[in-house]
């Protein structure tokens, strides 16, 4: 089956949730939701909170990075009997640095239904606000905590003619910008967006060695998207 639209039969629905303003959830999303014969979700206490004021009262399965190989053969199954699965994350679209890969890959090795659902994603709406370029780009999701393994990474990228994306957490945001700067040069440009779509959004954008300065002046609460551009690029133009 091709997966396409929505279907009559067994179906795994892809279903994007907000990543921070809950308004952002569609109406199409809202009504899978309610619909499905039950819930996978990556936290059953974050779900919940998300879904009650909604009035959607699905069963709920914990579907999540420790437990998805032994889950995902398991929503196949029910998939396969015929039943219409949701599967969300805590916040964006599921599979996509979130679990949801290998259930995914089960339902097309099995000839199964899958259907994307879409909703907001942390890497896209980053870049499209960033200014940095993004008629071409690679998501490479989280970096290794190591730094001699991130330093590598930026490396790898150095000469590379396009924006490259990643996720980086709060702990670690400051150490990726003077890694930036140890290996890519000061005047590389970046952009760091963090709380996409929540009060406290942020986007600091320009060279690395600004981007640092106004970073250590300012909050790094959050998990943040962190982009840089490939070489040569200003935002003077």
């Amino acid at each position: 089956m091709s997966g396409t639209g929505e279907t009559a039969g067994g179906c795994l629905y892809l279903v994007g949730t907000p990543i921070g303003n809950r308004e952002d959830l569609s109406p199409r999303a809202a009504r899978i939701l309610s619909q499905c014969d039950a819930i996978a979700c990556e936290d059953t206490r974050s779900s919940q909170s998300l879904l009650a004021p909604l009035g959607i009262n699905r069963p709920l399965i914990a579907y999540h990075e420790h437990n998805e190989l032994e889950k995902a053969a398991a929503l196949a199954d029910r998939v396969a009997a015929g039943e219409k699965i949701a599967l969300i994350t805590d916040a964006g679209m599921p599979a996509v640095s979130d679990p949801g890969f290998r259930v995914v890959r089960e339902c097309r090795r099995r000839g199964l239904a899958v259907t994307p659902i879409p909703g907001p994603t942390a890497a896209m709406s980053a870049l499209a606000a960033s200014g940095l370029p993004s008629d071409s780009f690679l998501f490479l999701g989280f970096l290794p905590a190591k730094t001699s393994a991130r330093k590598k990474s930026f490396e790898e990228i150095r000469n590379l003619p396009v924006t490259v994306i990643y996720y980086e957490s709060t702990h670690r945001i400051a150490a990726f910008v003077e890694d930036v700067i140890a290996v890519l040069g000061p005047d590389r440009c970046i952009c760091l967006a963090r709380e996409i779509t929540k009060m406290h959004e942020t986007f600091y954008c320009g060279r690395a060695s600004e981007v640092l300065a106004r970073l250590v002046k300012g909050s790094t609460k959050g998990e943040f998207v962190a982009m840089i551009a490939k070489e040569g690029y200003s935002l003077e133009g």
